[in-house]
């Protein structure tokens, strides 16, 4: 049986380097852009780029951390 081409190691190295090219990409489009930032941090390089990154990562831990407090035994629902 053949594996799906999503669960290939030669399709998930291409992925990753499609995905970051195009990160590079976006963040380089950004030094054509004129920034009007509101608080200061805003107008540094790669904001959206470096901001989402860090916001994802939070949300995450956090996740973690709440499915650390809320988790029950496997056999919670047994009687």
């Amino acid at each position: 049986m053949q594996d799906h081409w999503l669960a290939r190691d030669s399709t998930i190295r291409r992925l990753w380097i499609a995905f970051i090219a195009i990160l590079a990409a976006v963040a380089l489009v950004d030094l054509a852009i004129e920034h009007h930032p509101y608080f200061g941090l805003d107008g540094t390089f790669g904001f959206g780029a470096w901001f989402g990154s860090a916001s994802c990562v939070v949300l995450i831990a956090i996740a973690k951390a709440l499915g650390a407090v809320l988790k029950r035994p496997d056999s919670y629902y047994d009687e």
